[in-house]
């Protein structure tokens, strides 16, 4: 039987260097010594996602000893591809990941790329189909819990308003625990025309409010629909609101406010989705 580990590189005994890392919001400049085309991935669905999906993409691999028999295939395509990776110990993670949710398991990798709106649309197929313009949302584990709930309903974009700094972080990427690689960023042009080019391939945009609007329950929603979700604290923006073809809330029994806004999302995507399959 062949020895998986005979011809691989021996990781260094010396710990890689590493200073922590301050938290980071999801559209904040990356840390130094890596560029805006790079991004630091944390978690274990996080990076095998990762791996699955963009093999490519993967540029260094941190890991501790437990982990080497179950990345086995990993560590077997790194040594193929001359991708480096070392094992170290557990402080060394948390201070790599400036958190010790890593879950044994780091990997700096090259992000995907943001995609423009006119060639999305262009490459997006015919048939039903689910998109959530973000105004605002900037808060990394809400960004996270949206990707992970987006990726379970089989959303096909996020669409990020022009002069958005929004980004994907590593704490959002470990929040939606794989998602962040089965659901594309879209970069729209100015607000009038994305919406022109969105309706033009057949999509209805939804404004979401927190009070005031359709009963999102008994509101009939389009095969082909983009929710606008607003920003954290103040909600959505009234002026985006108005000029979107419905205006949807969730009603509720009063006990609290509102739901957030990815508690919030979650509950619209099933709501979309329940129409397709019911």
């Amino acid at each position: 039987m062949n020895d998986p580990w005979k011809n691989a590189r021996r990781p260094s005994s010396r710990p890689p260097r590493a200073t922590p890392l301050p938290p980071r919001e999801g559209g904040t400049p990356p840390p130094p010594g890596r560029g805006n085309d790079e991004l630091r991935l944390y978690g274990w669905n996080a990076v095998q996602a990762l791996f699955a999906k963009r093999p490519q993409a993967l540029r260094k691999l941190y890991l501790v000893d437990a982990l080497i028999p179950r990345m086995q295939p990993v560590l077997k395509w790194c040594v193929a591809n001359r991708v480096g990776y070392r094992v170290v110990e557990e402080g060394d993670l948390n201070k790599l990941a400036a958190t010790t949710h890593h879950e044994g398991l780091v990997a700096d990798v090259l992000r995907a790329p943001v995609v423009p709106l006119a060639q999305w649309l262009e490459e997006l197929g015919k048939g039903p189909a689910l998109a959530l313009w973000l105004d605002g949302v900037g808060n990394p584990h809400n960004f996270g819990a949206i990707l992970r709930s987006a990726a379970h309903f089989g959303v096909k974009a996020l669409l990020l308003p022009a002069g958005s700094t929004l980004a994907l972080s590593g704490a959002a990427a470990r929040v939606a625990e794989g998602g962040a690689e089965s659901v594309p960023l879209v970069q729209l042009p100015e607000t009038a025309e994305a919406m022109a080019q969105l309706r033009s391939a057949g999509f209805g945009l939804a404004a979401t409010l927190v009070e005031g609007g359709d009963d999102v329950f008994r509101a009939s929603l389009p095969e082909r629909l983009v929710y606008v979700m607003g920003a954290e604290g103040e909600g959505m923006d009234r002026s985006l609101a108005s000029q979107c073809d419905q205006q949807l809330s969730i009603p509720g029994s009063g006990a609290v406010e509102s739901l957030n806004v990815a508690s919030a999302t979650a509950v619209l995507l099933a709501q979309w989705a329940s129409r397709r399959h019911g």
